[in-house]
């Protein structure tokens, strides 16, 4: 097993740290951060002309055929810069569900616009009671005719304010398992019926709460076979919880190293701080998850790009540890840095909050644990 770059990802690697290193200075982020929208639409759009919204995507529908490491090593900087967009909800989940399970009609219609940013899509699957398993599924979609009425909640959804198109997991059976009766469709966000309101809270990427009242979509814009989705959706969740944990390792990287660098820069009775064992401790403490978020993660990408069968596994495991991992580097940075870490405009509290939000989004330390114990034959009481 080889986790080293190649020279094309290298190259990327290095495009992209140029990139964020111009356009994204601390103070823009805060300002991104601070806006009703949450990101910045002309850096999205300089993002996807560079090739970035296909990289792996199929040369027909836009894009560069390259593999998953590749979305992970951009994906990695940008967490490093704590670059705020809807590129791993859009180019990579939504992306990943279409070119799954969709026809070839509406893989036409929306991956190249996809890729190049013209559209935005966002996958809405979490609901009250919080989860990302398929038991977790309980809004339901009633088949009339040549229709489907969708009726219940959304919550936590990242991107909705901005999204031109929802992908929309309901339950269009209750028979069966939980696995089976699970259907996903494509939904105008301005679709009658359908409203939305953003969070409150200490939260990156805008989530919102989006309501379904008498819902009509056409039977269409269902996405592969009704009450079939499950196989499809696990599949993108995959893909896109990878790339997740790079972007989390970028963070995570950033936090380090912001403690590191404040260790030596601060001087306390006479001397840097990083001289005092305590400190150090802190320091290290940093580094240790930021390396173990970063190795696991790298693993798991491996063995997704060359199809091997406990992929799903090593996945699951990487995000376990990313979910803990990125806080708690996180907090051993604020202890490092004491109150000048919690300073809006210092930067730290980017990561922080990122790390707090991610923590959650596409599964928890506990689900993927649980996950991990399911594919390993094992019973998730042992976890």
């Amino acid at each position: 097993m080889d986790l080293a770059l190649d020279e094309s990802q290298e190259l990327l690697k290095n495009t992209a740290t140029e990139f964020m290193e111009t356009e994204l200075p601390r103070q823009r982020v805060r300002e991104i951060d601070d806006s009703d929208i949450g990101y910045a639409p002309d850096i999205w759009q300089k993002m996807c002309e560079l090739g970035w919204g296909g990289i792996s995507l199929p040369a027909e529908y836009g894009g560069a055929e390259r593999p998953f490491t590749d979305l992970a090593v951009l994906h990695e900087v940008m967490g490093y810069y704590a670059c705020a967009s809807p590129h791993l909800d859009s180019t990579v989940l939504s992306a990943q569900i279409i070119l799954k399970a969709g026809t070839e009609e509406q893989k036409k219609s929306f991956l190249p616009s996809i890729a190049s940013g013209q559209q935005i899509l966002v996958t809405a699957i979490t609901e009250p009671e919080y989860g990302w398993g398929p038991d977790s599924i309980q809004m339901s979609a009633d088949h009339q005719g040549d229709k489907y009425v969708l009726n219940g909640d959304k919550v936590f959804i990242p991107w909705v304010q901005v999204a031109d198109t929802l992908i929309v997991a309901a339950r269009t059976s209750s028979k069966g398992a939980p696995k089976e009766g699970i259907s996903l469709f494509l939904v105008d966000k301005n679709t009658a019926g359908i409203s939305t309101r953003l969070h409150s809270g200490w939260l990156a990427d805008k989530p919102c709460e989006i309501n379904f009242e008498n819902v009509e979509v056409p039977t269409s814009n269902l996405i592969g076979p009704a009450d079939t989705a499950w196989p499809s959706l696990e599949y993108s969740l995959d893909r896109a919880t990878a790339v997740l944990c790079a972007y989390m390792s970028g963070g995570a990287r950033k936090a380090y190293e912001m403690a590191r660098d404040y260790s030596t820069e601060r001087i306390a009775f006479g001397v840097p701080i990083g001289t005092f064992q305590w400190v150090q401790s802190h320091v290290i403490d940093a580094l240790t998850e930021a390396d173990s978020l970063q190795w696991t993660m790298y693993e798991a990408l491996w063995q997704l790009d060359n199809e091997r069968v406990d992929a799903p596994q090593a996945i699951s495991g990487a995000k376990a540890i990313a979910s803990t991992g990125f806080s708690k580097a996180c907090d051993a940075s604020h202890d490092v840095h004491a109150g000048v870490g919690v300073d809006l405009d210092f930067g730290l509290t980017h990561y922080t909050k990122r790390s707090r939000t991610y923590q959650q989004y596409l599964g928890d330390a506990i689900y993927h644990k649980k996950r991990v114990a399911e594919l390993m034959n094992l019973s998730a009481s042992t976890v």
